[in-house]
This record gives C-alpha cells, sequence and structure tokens, in this order.
C-alpha cells in the first residue's frame, strides 16, 4: 500500500499484521517464506531439529518445468514459481545457486537387452550420452520452460538473504506445541527441551513430517489438517566427465530420471517406495543399499559415458504428499495466525518460491496478491 507524504511523495508501507513470525522446518518452504518476508525487512525465526534444508531440500534435484501442471489445480502456481525461480537467479547471482535453463528428454529403453550392451554406434539427437540400450527420444521441454536450481544452494542463499537483510534467527530444535490464548490467537511454541518461543504468527514448514504437527493443537484443529505422508526416494551422484547439458527421463530400467548440473555432477534418481506416514529423522533417513545398486546397475544400461563411474554420493529422501496430491498452502482454520505450506510432492523445490510469496503477503497484507490459492487451502474442496 501507499499514502502520501506532506510534500506528495508516494512512499511504500508494509502492512505487518504479524510482528514475530516463527516458522516450523527450514527447508525449501520455510527458507521461502522467510526470504519474501526479509524482502519486506520482515524478520523471522526458522526453528528446525538439524538446520537449513537436511533433509529432501538439500538433496532434491531441482528440476524445474514450467507447464508441465497446466490445467490442473497447482497450474498457476508452477507458471508463477518458474518465473519467480529466474528473479532469484538474478537476485542471488544464477552461479550462486546453480540454476541454468536446459532441456529435457524422454528416451525409450529396449528392455529385451540382457545384459549391458556396448554402445550401438549410432547417437540419439540432443542426448548422446545416453548410446546404451536405447530406441529414440522425444524432446520434453526446451530453454523456454525447463530450468534446474541447487537446492541446498538456493536454500543457504535464501537464509543467507534473511539474515542480512531483516536479522532473521535459526534456532536448532523441535516444536512440540502451539500455544494459544484463550481467543484461539498464536501466542508461542514449545520445543522439545521445554523451552519456549514468544510469537504471534506460526508457519508449518514441515514438509513429510506434517502429519506430526497435528498434535501440536487442540485435537479437532489438528484434524483440520490433512493427512501427510512421505515417498522415499534414492539418488546418486556421479562426476561426469564433461559438463551434460540435457536433463532425461527414461522409460524403462525401473524409469530412472537424470539431471545433470552445471558443477560437473549428474544427479541421478528413481525407484520410488510407496507412501508412508515418515518415522525417520531429518537428515538420518536410511540408504538402501540395494535401491543404490538399482540406481547404478540402470546407469549402466544406458551410457556409456556415466555408467562406468561409481557414485560419489548416495542419498535418500522423503516427498512430502497428500492424499488428494495437492499441496496444502494458507491459513489453518480454527486458530489466528497459524499457516501451513507442505505436500508438494516432487514439485517441492520448483512450487517453493510462489508458496513462500504467497504465505508472506497472508502474513503481511492478509491476503494473497499474485495467486489465488483457495483450491489449494487446508478446507479446499478438492480434498479428500
Amino acid at each position: 500500500s501507499t499514502i502520501r507524504s506532506s510534500g506528495g511523495t508516494a512512499v511504500s508501507l508494509t502492512m505487518v499484521a504479524f510482528s514475530k513470525i516463527v516458522i516450523a522446518g527450514g527447508g525449501i518452504i520455510g527458507n521461502s517464506v522467510s526470504y519474501y518476508l526479509a524482502k519486506l525487512n520482515v524478520a523471522t525465526t526458522i526453528i528446525d531439529p538439524v538446520g537449513i534444508a537436511p533433509a529432501a531440500s538439500g538433496k532434491a534435484g531441482g528440476f524445474l518445468a514450467r507447464d508441465w501442471s497446466d490445467g490442473s489445480p497447482i497450474g498457476p502456481l508452477q507458471q508463477r514459481s518458474f518465473d519467480l525461480h529466474a528473479q532469484q537467479a538474478e537476485d542471488l547471482g544464477a552461479a550462486n545457486i546453480d540454476y541454468r535453463r536446459l532441456v529435457c528428454m524422454a528416451v525409450g529403453c529396449d528392455e529385451r537387452a540382457a545384459t549391458v550392451a556396448k554402445p550401438s554406434g549410432k547417437k540419439l539427437e540432443g542426448v548422446d550420452w545416453a548410446d546404451i540400450n536405447v530406441l529414440g527420444n522425444n524432446l520434453m521441454g526446451g530453454t523456454d520452460t525447463i530450468a534446474q536450481v541447487h537446492p541446498k544452494k538456493l536454500c543457504d542463499a535464501m537464509w543467507k538473504y534473511s539474515q542480512d537483510n531483516a536479522g532473521s534467527k535459526l534456532i536448532i530444535g523441535k516444536v512440540v506445541e502451539a500455544i494459544m490464548d484463550d481467543n484461539g490467537s498464536i501466542i508461542g511454541v514449545k520445543l522439545d527441551d521445554g523451552s519456549t518461543v514468544d510469537c504471534d504468527a506460526l508457519v508449518i514448514a514441515c514438509g513429510p513430517w506434517t502429519d506430526a504437527t497435528k498434535s501440536w493443537f487442540p485435537s479437532e484443529i489438528g484434524k483440520s489438517i490433512p493427512r501427510m505422508f512421505g515417498v522415499k526416494y534414492h539418488s546418486i551422484l556421479i562426476r561426469s566427465p564433461r559438463v551434460l547439458d540435457e536433463a532425461v527421463f527414461f522409460s524403462g530400467y525401473g524409469d530412472p530420471e537424470v539431471y545433470p548440473r552445471p558443477d560437473g555432477d549428474a544427479y541421478i534418481t528413481g525407484f520410488p517406495d510407496p507412501a508412508v506416514v515418515v518415522t525417520e529423522s531429518p537428515g538420518k533417513e536410511e540408504v538402501r543399499p540395494e535401491v543404490v545398486t538399482e540406481l547404478v546397475d540402470a546407469t549402466k544400461k544406458v551410457s556409456s559415458l556415466l555408467g562406468p563411474i561409481a557414485p560419489h554420493t548416495e542419498q535418500s529422501c522423503y516427498l512430502p504428499t497428500t492424499n488428494d496430491s495437492l499441496p496444502v498452502i494458507g491459513e489453518i482454520p480454527g486458530v489466528k495466525g497459524a499457516f501451513i505450506g507442505s505436500g508438494h510432492g516432487c514439485w517441492g523445490i520448483l512450487n517453493g518460491p510462489a508458496t513462500g510469496e504467497a504465505i508472506a503477503e497472508l502474513l503481511t497484507e492478509g491476503e494473497t496478491t499474485h495467486l489465488d490459492i483457495k483450491l489449494l487451502g487446508v478446507d479446499s474442496p478438492y480434498r479428500r
């Protein structure tokens, strides 16, 4: 909003509805909320059991597609967030967060080959490093709609901005209770060590651990928060002999996905587990050797460039998902000052910025100005 000074000059004001904002969760969503509030000079306190981006937001692939959800309830969110990623690259420095545009290919594999074959000699146009047991390829997106970012570097850069620009703070701890007054307003949070932190707004950005936040509130309020599950993905990182420029979705051999990064790493993922209520702790997710072996074997079956190279990193993480596969963004009904952003599935990194921007607008203006998020709210008609 603007007012006019006595001299007639327009002066921009930030209407801060809440003065002490706590964000539970230090991943992409929590950092995005903090970042967009910091751009308004509003400080936040992030509370996380480990630190900044300890789980999926530090281990995800960072693949960004602008139009792959067009026609769905998250289509506008995805388009807005893709554009915000480009803006963040300008503001934070593309090289600092490994942001770049690239192309994406779908590559079909010949699974009839019983063993790893030698390169056929025929190169697939646009993706020559996929050269074993491959049948053909199709373009899934060009540089106008496809990009990538390094999730951990992005979270670190956003957090540095929040600290430097607004004085935001990080507390290592675990929220176990939302403290409310008799009027149902947030007045603080209790941590697992018994300490309390005063606040008048609480943002839940706990990813696949969101289901546990139901117990922070009285039962009727907790029940209103949609169930949250986690889908475990394993991934490996291979140092490529040269920097590759094509993201590839393979069809066959378990349908692995390969996201080459500008630093020379090739991020390879696939073989997801079924959705479960997550009981493993953030940053301590078990890495199962047999799934790593499946990823390594699949790579050997499709690429003579990457296949012979042993991975230097083996990891796993949980992607948060709801029963209806829609993220949950907005206010929590029945309590003043409680907000949530979670359940983004495989598009968490992509949709983080627009989610953070929307929640920052709710906190400062009382409404969203760039997106209509009603269909993604706690009480969306899509919820089952």
